[in-house]
């Protein structure tokens, strides 16, 4: 099996936003037979891009999965792809589909070369140590400028990107290029729209200076991973043979201690064919990636999986979808064994059994039944009624935990209430059925007004989430302004002592802790419970309820009823009695301590800062800082790009509503902004007497 998982390749392809991701995507697909026509994202018709509000933006909101298959040198490759979004709201979605990659193509534009979301998508890409190909796009623009992006990689993402192949011309005349591995030109045939066309010849005069440079440097460059090669380098260059500098590279590729460069232009169908090569040729295999390393739940011990169809099952659910025709479907990465068709498996994180009742293999929204699936591939699946995304899917005998997908918090919430009695019914589902695909929307009661808010990662976010309420599940809401999601935190260690006594007919209610509330360790998030209790005072089967009741109590803060951050609560002493002590006495006792102790630990407010970075014609950059300055905001840095400036700043969410449309009036349309969440920062004591005040001890939000 592992000789057929060797012709395997799992891929994404990421960028920022409008490099040309799904293009490129389209184009592959077409090169690979998967579709007969082109869909381009310009006409709202691409095939990965099939969610109505994804065609309408021009945007990909979810990854969509696709299997297509390539020929190279006679062998067949299969080819699993994923989408990923560019936008910086859906970095979720990037999140979770890296998670479960062996590879990736990150897409560069050649005017823009890396931006804002480039940097985040990459950051998370080294995180999940995933190898990588980068595709210098849109070589046909004006401004296109492959070396001046090659030197940005370099720079801004501290990596080590080698040209495989540099172009010949670019903008209007970008006809061909050169293969630095074969030491041809690939010239496109100007009469073939479709780009399947091109010829191979010998390097013209004029760039065989610049082919032999980058040629060596080629050669250095794999000649750290490779012995022979470097030997070679020195004695007698000319005789480095094409395969083994190809098995050089991809060596090089998959330690990442190189990026291999290749260049295109999507829209016209230049550099596809290529490109799919060198995904063929230098991304790794499910069986190069090796194994994976989980926990067995039952002793807590590592545990490996090799990628072989003869080991147990583990698989990891990377994404939950709602498709129209099929129901609920769920995507897995087969790390290990094979999965059947109306078979039954264990989801490690609830322990139960569920039944897989169908299994697909996609093709964007498109699905084609399989009978099993094995090791190193990528399915859906319909079936299981409690999967979550980052849940593991086990065999029953052999258990196992594989790392889960840690999802930000959301920072936006807004007010939304059904305008029908039908609508109300309706709202809890679909909320629900959103909520189970996207991990980083949440929706939740406020209990002082009993309204629902749903969160989200921003403006857009939110956006998308309602107008899809309104078109997949025929909802029809009233929504309120945006409000952003502020966040306590204390300063002071307190100790209290917390009696909780009641008294009716027969059994009562008793319990009786001692506390030490104080800050919670460096990078500890939420609740940081420390039992202290020595010689059972509490007896054992209480504690764990002293820790829920905490637990609770701090999603309303005591300022103005905002989620707690983080602390740390050491549970000191106590007494209990006999009869009328239970669980929910502790519970309470706990809240009641919260309530009581909190006001004595000097709380604070933290509000939600953002990234922003704008691309403006340099005589508007006075006016754009100004206009940060007047919103709070902290001025970074500033750089030169392409003939215009770039202005990188720090910002509290609060003061960046409406913020695109401002710019467009300062700057008359011309600059462009891209934010993304930075980190919680303390409020300053002015503004955080205004929140408090309208705020007034509830978070109401008003409806519209």
């Amino acid at each position: 099996m592992s000789s057929e998982l060797k012709y395997t390749r799992n891929i994404g392809i990421m960028a920022h936003i409008d490099a040309g991701k799904t293009t490129t995507t389209e184009r592959i697909l077409y090169y690979t037979g998967i579709t007969h026509r082109m869909g381009e994202v310009d006409d709202g018709a691409a095939t990965m891009d099939w969610m109505v509000q994804e065609q309408e933006r021009g945007i990909t909101i979810t990854s969509a999965a696709v299997t297509t298959f390539w020929k190279y040198n006679q062998d067949s490759y299969k080819i699993n792809i994923i989408d990923t979004p560019g936008h910086v709201d859906f970095t979720v979605e990037v999140e979770r589909s890296l998670r479960v990659l062996d590879g990736a193509v990150a897409v560069f534009c050649a005017v823009g070369g890396v931006e804002p979301q480039s940097e985040t998508v990459w950051r998370q890409a080294d995180k999940y140590k995933v190898p990588r190909i980068g595709f210098i796009n849109k070589m046909d623009r004006s401004g296109a400028d492959f070396y001046n992006v090659v030197y940005q990689i370099n720079k801004k993402l501290g990596a080590n990107p080698v040209p495989l192949q540099i172009p010949i011309g670019s903008e209007d005349s970008f006809r061909g290029l050169i293969d630095l591995i074969e030491m041809k030109a690939v010239i496109w045939y100007e009469d073939d729209k479709l780009g399947m066309n091109y010829e191979m010849t010998s390097i013209p005069d004029e760039y065989k200076e610049e082919a032999e440079e980058y040629r060596a440097k080629l050669v250095e460059a794999v000649a750290e991973v490779d012995d022979t090669i470097l030997e070679k380098f020195f004695q007698d260059p000319e005789s480095i043979s094409e395969e083994h500098l190809n098995e050089a590279i991809r060596k090089a590729t998959i330690t990442m201690t190189i990026i291999p460069v290749m260049c295109g232009a999507a829209f016209k169908n230049k550099g596809i064919q290529r490109l799919l090569d060198a995904i063929v040729k230098f991304l790794p295999s499910p069986v190069e990636v090796g194994s994976v390393k989980g926990i067995n739940p039952r002793n807590n011990e590592e545990v490996e999986r090799k990628a072989l169809e003869s080991e147990p099952l583990a698989a990891l659910a990377f994404k939950i979808a709602t498709d129209p025709f099929v129901g609920r479907l769920a995507f897995l990465r087969v790390y290990s064994g094979v999965i059947n068709a109306a078979s039954y498996v264990v989801n490690t994180r609830s322990g139960k059994k569920e039944r897989i009742t169908r299994l697909y293999q996609m093709r964007s929204n498109k699905q084609n039944p399989k009978d099993k699936v094995g090791a190193g591939d990528i399915c859906a699946v319909v079936g299981p009624k409690d999967l979550r995304t980052g849940d593991t899917l086990c065999d029953e005998k052999k258990p196992i935990l594989l790392e889960s997908i840690v999802f930000p918090e959301p920072v936006l919430g807004i007010a939304v209430e059904p305008r029908t009695q039908v609508d109300i019914d309706r709202l809890g589902v679909a909320l629900s059925k959103l909520a189970e695909e996207d991990p980083t929307f949440k929706v939740e009661t406020d209990e002082s007004s009993g309204q629902t808010i749903i969160n989200g990662m921003g403006e857009l976010h939110l956006e998308i989430i309602l107008d899809r309420l309104k078109r997949e599940f025929k909802v029809e809401c009233n929504q309120g302004a945006p409000q952003v999601a502020y966040k306590e935190a204390i300063s002071v260690s307190v100790e209290h002592r917390e009696v909780f006594k009641k008294q009716t007919g027969g059994r009562g209610k008793f319990a009786d802790i001692s506390v030490r509330i104080s800050p919670a360790d460096k990078d500890v998030t939420g609740l940081q419970f420390v039992d202290e209790i020595k010689g059972g005072n509490i007896p054992k089967e209480f504690i764990p309820a002293v820790e829920k009741g905490f637990r609770q109590a701090m999603n309303n803060g005591v300022m103005a009823g905002f989620q707690v951050e983080s602390m740390k609560v050491e549970l000191l002493d106590g007494s209990y009695h006999s009869v009328d002590s239970d669980s929910l006495s502790f519970e309470i006792a706990a809240k009641q301590a919260f309530r009581n102790a909190c006001p004595k630990t000097k709380p604070y407010l933290l509000e939600p800062f953002m990234n922003v970075e704008v691309v403006t014609p340099e005589e508007y950059m006075g006016d754009v800082i100004s206009d940060f300055n007047r919103r709070r905001g902290l001025v970074e840095g500033m750089e030169s790009k392409a003939g215009a400036r770039v202005i990188k700043a720090k910002v509290p969410l609060a003061e960046l509503f409406g913020y695109v449309t401002d710019l467009r009036t300062i700057t008359s349309g011309r600059a462009t902004s891209t934010m993304e969440f930075s980190h919680y920062q303390e409020v300053a004591p002015e503004v955080a007497k205004n929140i408090l005040e309208s705020s007034k001890g509830s978070k109401e939000y008003s409806i519209k």
